[in-house]
Order: structure tokens, then sequence, then C-alpha cells
């Protein structure tokens, strides 16, 4: 570990140290290695990485099931935060030494990233590098999915799968920014209880209730407006019975599989909208107008403190394997940093 830190404080030089694999495999085939630095294009920033944030794709590249897209960097990491380092053409010269977090396609467990300048979000006072480095995924994810694709509304009530997770405390931190009721399910009865503490309006354990059942009783037969779904597979029929009229159901993940049986006279006749969606492969103007429009709307409560993300662990950048084996475990609540 010492060489690796070393390493890392050298920013002379044309290589840098990433976390990286050349195999995908268990979390054990991450290990520090040389990497060329990379140089901004136009558009594009430097980022000497502070921290950078795990999440569940991160795990899923590592295995050989999520490749990058084209053109993305085969480095791990969809988060950063740090400072700006160089600039490349066209962005403008006030960029350069200012701390920001950033959602990128790629490249994050690295000593520096690309980012594009219109996709970087400042670091207001009073928000730390590591927690900075925890936001741009969920925010983004969360912001894109209930209130642009689910059309959230205050005063509607939303169910949110996995509500200890970096997403589901997302959702539960901006359905209370925002007026939404916010409804989770969680594994376990601890779990449960961080979730309530956190803001969540319930939370069900879905190991010993059957959640359906207790949404039901929890609207009183009414449903909820809108679910937020990780799951997929055989969770879709069941959310659908968690559906108010006019519900929407959003899936941003597929963790129960690909396939679901849907009933298609109760969408019908219940008018429902399925949708979903994924954020890294979509384009860099969509995630620039997508990182306006949380500047604009979200941000604030940010530069306010009214938004933090929950932190669960901070772990070295060099025992990043020992990272993946514990979001693997399950027992985190919120999110996974690496301080670079």
């Amino acid at each position: 570990m010492g060489a690796f830190r070393a390493n890392m404080d050298d920013i002379s030089t044309g290589t840098m140290t990433v976390a990286h694999f050349s195999e995908p495999g268990g979390p054990e085939v991450l290990r520090p290695c040389e990497w060329p630095k990379p140089v901004p294009g136009p558009g594009e920033v430097l980022v000497k990485v502070a921290f950078a944030g795990l999440n569940r794709a991160d795990t899923m590249q590592r295995m050989g099931l999520y490749p990058p897209p084209a053109g993305a960097s085969p480095v791990i990491g969809l988060e950063v935060s740090g400072t700006v380092v160089t600039i490349g053409e066209g962005v403008a010269s006030t960029m350069l030494g200012q701390q920001v977090c950033v959602l990128v396609t790629g490249g994050g467990y690295a000593q520096f990233c690309l980012a594009k300048a219109a996709h970087c979000l400042p670091v207001p006072e009073g928000l730390s590098l590591a927690e900075a480095a925890a936001m741009p995924e969920t925010l983004f994810t969360v912001w894109h999915n209930v209130f642009e694709r689910g059309w959230a509304c205050e005063g509607e009530t939303l169910l949110v799968h996995g509500g200890t997770s970096g997403i589901g405390t997302m959702a539960i931190d901006l359905g209370r920014l925002f007026g939404l009721k916010v409804i989770v399910t969680c594994g376990s009865d601890d779990k449960c209880s961080r979730a309530l503490a956190l803001g969540a309006a319930h939370a069900i354990n879905y190991k010993t209730a059957d959640f359906v059942e207790e949404v039901a009783r929890i609207t009183g037969g009414k449903g909820v407006e809108i679910v937020l779904d990780m799951v997929a597979g055989s969770y879709v029929p069941r959310n659908l019975k968690c559906l108010a009229e006019d519900g929407r159901h959003v899936t941003i993940a597929i963790q129960g599989g690909v396939k679901a049986e849907v009933n298609f006279a109760m969408l019908m006749t219940r008018r429902y909208t399925l949708t979903g969606s994924t954020l890294r492969p979509r384009s860099d103007e969509f995630k620039a107008l997508l990182a306006q429009e949380i500047a604009e709307n979200a941000w604030p409560f940010v530069e306010s403190g009214q938004l933090r993300p929950v932190i669960d662990k901070v772990f070295p950048m060099a025992d990043a394997a020992a990272a993946h084996a514990w979001m693997e475990a399950g027992e985190h609540v919120g999110k996974i940093v690496l301080e670079m």
C-alpha cells in the first residue's frame, strides 16, 4: 500500500494509478496498476480525484456483466469529486482550480478522471468532498426517473425498493424536500428503522411482510402514484398491484431478472404507465441538460445544507476490492466511497 500511495502523490508523470482488473471476477481481481493519464479534449476537464462513489454498476462491470459504452474509459467508476487541474478547448478558464463533483461514463477509480465540463456541479461550502462524490449518480438517477419520467408531484406517494441503498436514501431525501410521501421496502427490521430515521413515511420488511398487502393497508386501498423499481422480474406484477389509478412504474435496475408477466387488461383499465431508463449510455447533451436542471432545482438544497448523502463507509482506493466485497455483502446503508 505504501508504494501505491507514493504513486498517487506523483502528478508530474504521464501515468497515474488506477484500481482496475485484467480479467472479470470477484472483488479480489481489483488491483492498483499504472494507466496513461488522460488529456482533456474540447469541452472536457481533467479532475484530480479526491473521492469516487461506489455503485452497483461498478460491481457488475467488474464481473463482466456491464461493459462500458463505446468511447468510455474501461476503468470502473461513475462519479467523482475533486479539483479541476486541466481544461480542454472551449472550457471557461474559471473552472481551473474549482472543486467539483461530476457524473462520468467511466474512469472514476483513478488518480485523474476526464469529465465533461457541462456535467460538473460545483462543490459548495459545507459539503465535504467525500459527500460530493456520493451524490452525482444517485441524484441524477432519482431526479430523472422520479421527477422527469415518473412525473412526481407534491402530495403524491412513492414506493421505493431498496430503501437504504444509495438510490433509496436519495429518494427519501428528495421526496421529503419536494413534498412526496415515501414508502420503502428493506431487508431487515434494523434497515427499516434506519429508513424511518432518514425520513421515510413507512418502511416495510419485505422478508417478513407482503409489501403489496402493506401498501394497500398504508394507503387505504388507493395505492401509490409511483413505484421506483430496482428489482424488475417477479416484482413487476406485484408492483402494479401497488399502483393507484394512472400510476407510473419506473424501472432503473433488473436485479430480479429481465422478464416479467404483466396483466395488460389491468394496465389499460387503470391507465398505468410503464417506463424505465439507464443513465450511463445517454448522450452528453442529455446529461448536460439534466445537470442544468438539477443545478437549478435540487442543488440549492445542497448549497443550503438541506440535502446531504448518507455515507456508510469510506475505503482507501487501494482497498477497492474490500469496498466491493462490502457492497456485495448487502449490509451497507447509503453510499460507499473510495478515498484517493
